[in-house]
């Protein structure tokens, strides 16, 4: 039997709680009647028409960029919140601490390789281009991708849901629940968008304080779920014992939850160290053939002029 909803909300979860968690019901119980799927379908059927507009005019677009903005990206988000998880993500901990990794830490890093915004601008009429444009230069999202302050957002936003009554909130009410996931997706985009991504953004930091603000990343993952692994008290208040599950216990749930979020955020962050080096190296590569270009057409100009190089 579910808890009892404050006055004027509309519950989260059914009248009956779900039966046990299978992996088979990530399938069988598949959605795609939320905003959220509309809008997953409606990203994708845009992504690929600015690259069927690409190659109809004889333009490239890299397949990989595709892969990963449909794939990990757009398909990551979808794997959460349309598949089955959703039916178990206000009846256990450890499905929403999933849902927490995928939506703000592994989906918006595929999504920025993707590079939309430069697939937007290659494909837009000069109007809704050189709108996108003032957008993407505008204060408020100059304010908003400065390295430190996307980086104030993503840290400090799950200590502000996890430990306020915000959490219990959003377990009560729908839309609420549905903000969070949206939430999640931005704060993720907003920081790994000027770290990672690829389209041309303001604020973007050299490649050494990427890397840095990288590793301070770290330890507020580590610490927040070791925080939750020792909690004595549980989150969300009273909520997931009063759904009576015979086949969780929501104290040992809450410890893996902590451990997902311990163990998935480090080796998350060690995975964008490793993106980010290899995009350092090629960018250094680049530079130097760039450079030996330079010194070639310098060369040749010497000689042409009659001048010993």
């Amino acid at each position: 039997m579910t808890a009892a909803p404050a006055a004027g909300a509309e519950p989260v979860l059914a009248a009956e709680a779900p039966p046990p968690f299978e992996i088979t019901r990530v399938f069988t119980e598949t959605r795609l009647d939320s905003w959220l799927a509309v809008g997953l379908v409606l990203a994708a059927g845009l992504y690929l028409y600015g690259v069927h507009r690409l190659r109809l005019r004889g333009d490239r677009w890299p397949v990989a960029r595709t892969v990963f903005f449909l794939g990990p990206g757009l398909g990551g988000i979808a794997s959460v919140t349309v598949t089955g998880l959703h039916a178990y993500d206000t009846a256990l901990l450890s499905v929403h601490m999933v849902q927490h990794m995928v939506l703000s830490m592994i989906a918006p890093i595929f999504l920025a390789l993707g590079a939309p915004l430069t697939l937007a601008l290659r494909t837009l009429p000069k109007g809704p281009r050189a709108r996108l444009l003032a957008v993407v230069h505008s204060r408020v999202a100059r304010i908003y991708t400065f390295p430190l302050v996307a980086f104030t957002i993503f840290v400090v936003n799950p200590f502000v849901l996890y430990f306020t009554d915000l959490y219990r909130y959003t377990l009560e009410h729908v839309w609420a629940h549905e903000v969070v996931h949206a939430h999640f997706i931005m704060t993720g985009c907003v920081f790994f968008w000027p770290l990672l991504g690829l389209d041309p953004i303001p604020n973007r930091w050299p490649y050494p304080g990427r890397a840095l603000l990288m590793l301070l990343s770290v330890p507020f993952h580590t610490v927040l779920g070791l925080t939750i692994m020792q909690s004595s008290t549980l989150f969300g208040g009273d909520w997931y014992p009063s759904l009576n599950l015979s086949w969780a216990d929501p104290w040992d749930d809450q410890v893996v939850a902590g451990g997902i979020l311990w163990a998935g955020g480090e080796f998350v962050s060690i995975t964008m160290l490793a993106v980010l080096v290899v995009q350092w190296v090629r960018q250094s590569e680049r530079e130097a053939r760039r450079i030996d270009r330079d010194l070639d057409r310098q060369e040749a100009r010497e000689r042409a002029a009659g001048t010993p190089a």
